[in-house]
């Protein structure tokens, strides 16, 4: 998908304006042990419906308006995400006791299309022990172009043990921040080229999961 976003920003910035950010996503995470103990986060990102649109347009998806797409239409929306810039690490961070853990590739990829929105679903395996530390996620692009929204509950699967706090980011300190390191600059006058900071860790709200030691 961040081909895709990539391909869509060089077209879409004079619409979509200048200020960070420029998509919009509801994320939605499921912590899931297998009978092995391993553990994956499940990421559902439900993406906003003008990026939709311009998906929709610029791929030439759903001509017909019926807000169904055809098996051809399907699969090249598929070819479009199926492979990540080998830059892109996801935007997904996971650490437990101070330390980032390596995530595994993605699997169960998919893209869906539901009442004119994109819904990119995907997991990723990460090697952690609960009974060590709680783990910390955070779902956040460092560049903020684009904004995840934590939307509905956090839900884990495979245990009974696991408790999960969620601490909301402090949205005024992220913005006070971001106009500090541009000089001044506020989000409204920021052109599309301008030097961005990237902070967007700092508008990322935080999940901690903690589990029984087994």
């Amino acid at each position: 998908m961040r081909n895709l976003i990539a391909f869509l920003t060089c077209l879409a910035v004079p619409t979509m304006g200048g200020a960070h950010p420029h998509v919009f996503v509801k994320a939605g995470v499921s912590v899931v042990f297998d009978r092995q103990g391993d553990v994956a986060i499940h990421l559902d990102w439900e993406y906003d419906e003008f990026f939709s649109l311009l998906v929709t347009s610029d791929l030439g998806l759903d001509m017909d308006g019926d807000l169904v797409l055809t098996d051809d239409e399907q699969r090249r929306l598929e070819e479009e995400i199926a492979a990540w810039p080998p830059d892109f690490a996801g935007d997904l961070e996971v650490m437990q006791a101070g330390e980032v853990l390596p995530l595994g590739e993605k699997y169960a990829h998919t893209m869906v299309y539901e009442e004119g929105i994109f819904i990119e679903r995907h997991a990723r395996p990460v090697a952690a022990d609960l009974s060590d530390a709680p783990l910390r996620i955070r779902v956040y692009d460092p560049a903020f172009y684009t904004a995840y929204d934590l939307t509905g509950p956090v839900t884990v699967t495979g245990r009974d043990d696991c408790t999960v706090e969620i601490f909301r980011a402090d949205l005024d300190a992220a913005y006070a921040l971001a106009e500090s390191l541009m000089d001044g600059v506020s989000f409204e006058d920021q052109g599309p080229d301008d030097y961005f900071p990237e902070i967007g860790d700092a508008f990322a709200d935080t999940i901690e999961v903690t589990c029984a030691a087994l």
